[in-house]
């Protein structure tokens, strides 16, 4: 599997447990921006965003284009 397979992959796993626990236990804006260490969304949206623009990039450089 190539690495940006590999992103996509780890990115809709990320989604998923993202949802299953929103449905479950809700999440608040404090949570979802400064969840402390050890909460399950401790740091989750800055690994799916550095994922996001990796990938980004990885898109461009196999296009030849530029951000």
């Amino acid at each position: 599997m190539s690495e940006k397979q590999e992103m996509i992959k780890k990115m809709i796993e990320m989604q998923k447990k993202f949802i299953a626990y929103e449905q479950s236990k809700g999440v608040s804006q404090q949570e979802y921006f400064t969840a402390p260490e050890g909460h399950d969304l401790h740091n989750y949206r800055q690994e799916y965003n550095d994922l996001a623009v990796k990938l980004v990039d990885i898109a461009h450089a196999e296009k030849g284009s530029h951000r």
